[in-house]
């Protein structure tokens, strides 16, 4: 898979252009990226040859995209117009588009602040502590500015110093990522959005919060739990593949 770059208002981000069809934009969860989110699970494999064309990005700071090392140069509102900017580098006036985990909270605010470009949006592994929160970032911070893993004792720390050390992330910048501000999506705001959001989430799944509770404060969201998967392994659920291909489906 070829891997494109270009220029967002100053910062290189990276991205993947695969198929034809309707457009499916992918936002990957913090840590991972566009191949370990989308690529691995199968994710663009399966959209491909389900007809639709596939734009997956690399979100600053992590992939193959520029490493950033300042707070100020993060949060989900400002990746949010990095995926904006690249529907309009690519020329693409409006698409579904799905995130998973801080992807999802990006994608809240693409469609949030961007409504005319997003035709429908998944909310995956993301239920209501998108609105209630998910946690301190300090303790994740912490861990990825260890030293090594064995000076990590924090337990939610040591599995994201892990993970991002399984996907190769530069440590520094997705510490200056989760450090980053907190701008909070209220209830009052996701009244505001327009298009149909299903929002799936893994039953077991002690990050993201209930899918269902999420789903009931957006005017067009669905809920669909993820059977038996926690936050890890509900991203590439077959499941959660057939839900969200039966959810495209729709505006066929």
């Amino acid at each position: 898979m070829d891997i494109h770059h270009f220029d967002s208002d100053g910062v290189d981000i990276a991205y993947a252009d695969e198929g034809e069809g309707a457009p499916v934009l992918l936002i990957h969860g913090f840590a991972s990226n566009l191949r370990t989110n989308w690529v691995d699970t199968s994710w663009v494999d399966t959209l491909v040859k389900a007809g639709y064309r596939v734009i997956a990005i690399d979100n600053r700071g992590h992939g193959d995209s520029e490493k950033l090392y300042e707070t100020a140069d993060y949060g989900a509102p400002l990746m949010a117009e990095d995926a904006c900017r690249l529907l309009e580098h690519l020329s693409i006036k409006k698409a579904a588009v799905m995130g998973y985990s801080m992807g999802a909270r990006i994608t809240a605010f693409l469609a949030l602040n961007h409504p005319d470009r997003v035709s429908r949006a998944i909310f995956g592994g993301l239920g209501i502590n998108m609105v209630r929160g998910v946690g301190e970032p300090g303790p994740i911070a912490e861990a990825l500015e260890a030293t090594s893993l064995d000076d990590v004792t924090d337990p939610g720390g040591r599995v994201f110093r892990m993970f991002a050390e399984q996907t190769r992330s530069d440590l520094l910048a997705l510490a200056a990522c989760m450090r980053s501000s907190r701008v909070r999506i209220t209830e009052e705001a996701l009244l505001q959005l327009p298009m149909p959001v299903l929002v799936a989430v893994g039953t077991d799944d002690a990050i993201g919060g209930r899918a269902d509770e999420l789903a009931a404060l957006i005017p067009k969201g669905r809920a669909f739990p993820i059977q038996g998967r926690d936050h890890m392994k509900a991203v590439g659920d077959r499941s959660f593949k057939a839900a969200v291909l039966e959810f495209l489906a729709e505006d066929a």
